[in-house]
Order: C-alpha cells, then sequence, then structure tokens
C-alpha cells in the first residue's frame, strides 16, 4: 500500500489531481478507513439479516455462517473482478493499517453480536485455543476469498463454481476449526 504513490492512485481512480487523495482524505490511512467503511455498510446489513436467520440458534454452524456468508455474499455482489478481499488482506499483512482494519470491523455490532452467539454455542476451550482458532478463523476467512478473488480476475479455474458454493466450503473449514479436539499439554 504504502508502495502505491498518491499519483498512482489518483490515476488508477481517474482523477486528473495528483493531490486528489490528501485532498479527498487525508492520508493513506484515511483512505483504507474510507474504503474499509464503504464495503462495510454492505457486509453490516448482510450480516443483521444473518443474525436474524440464526435467531436463538444453539447450532455452531449457523453463526459461523454469520461470519462468512455475509463476506462472500457481498464479494459476489460486487462482480468481477473484485479487488476488496485481496486489498483487506494485502492491508492486514501491514502493521498500520492493520490495526485501521481491526478497528473498524470491530466497530461492527453485527460482527460483535455473531461473535457473540458463537461463542456462546462453542464447547468448551481453553482461553489461548479460543484465541489461537479465532486468529486462524479470520485468516482463513480472508485468505480464502482473496485467493478466489484473484483466480476469477486471472479467468482461472476455482474448487466451486459460485462464491455462494466456496462459502459451503468455507463455512465447513471454519466449523472444523472451532470444532477440533484440543491436543493435551506436552
Amino acid at each position: 500500500m504504502y508502495a502505491a504513490s498518491d499519483r498512482q492512485v489518483s490515476e488508477a481512480a481517474g482523477q486528473g489531481n495528483n493531490a486528489a487523495v490528501g485532498y479527498h482524505f487525508g492520508t493513506k490511512a484515511d483512505l483504507v478507513r474510507a474504503v474499509a467503511r464503504r464495503h462495510a455498510e454492505r457486509i453490516e446489513a448482510l450480516r443483521e439479516r444473518a443474525i436474524v436467520a440464526a435467531g436463538d440458534s444453539r447450532d455452531v454452524r449457523d453463526w459461523v455462517d454469520c461470519l462468512v456468508r455475509p463476506v462472500t455474499e457481498h464479494l459476489a455482489a460486487l462482480g468481477s473482478p473484485t479487488w476488496y478481499a485481496r486489498f483487506c488482506a494485502q492491508v492486514m499483512t501491514d502493521p498500520v493499517l492493520h490495526e485501521i482494519m481491526l478497528e473498524e470491523s470491530m466497530a461492527s455490532p453485527a460482527l460483535r453480536q455473531a461473535v457473540e452467539g458463537l461463542n456462546r454455542n462453542l464447547p468448551e476451550l481453553p482461553p489461548e485455543v479460543r484465541a489461537e482458532r479465532g486468529q486462524m478463523v479470520r485468516l482463513l476467512i480472508l485468505h480464502t476469498c482473496a485467493e478466489r478473488e484473484r483466480t476469477l480476475a486471472e479467468g482461472a479455474p476455482t474448487p466451486r463454481a459460485t462464491w455462494a458454493e466456496a462459502a459451503d466450503g468455507l463455512a465447513d473449514a471454519v466449523l472444523g476449526l472451532w470444532l477440533a479436539p484440543v491436543s493435551p499439554p506436552r
């Protein structure tokens, strides 16, 4: 992200003014925040709908779906090629921008609600295992979507034909992570 100059960003956006990033957003960090917020609104609405559908479910899969499907539905609605998942994956590798993305995602009431529903229904896990698996789940969702998005943009075949089918496989994997047995200490 920081390797791209404001001039390059302005050109890619079709702006003749090389100072458009600074004028409209302030800093690149502010631009990242604006992009995240733009997509977050739609994902939030999709997640709210999924939470209503989950209701008082005690099925972990229903709560996993609340995490996975709003993201894949949003990406599907963007059409192809999309760039948002790859943008997020790149931003999440930058120490400063990573914090911005975490702040923006944790500002989501629906995401917090989905995580609470998931946590209420998970089997008992040691706190360090729960934290570790939470990290794994975030990375799995993020990078699986980014990889599918890249593959689609290249016109290459994907393991699953649609984003909805990809969400099925992703939700299966996330469910497996959460429900996997915990190894005893060595």
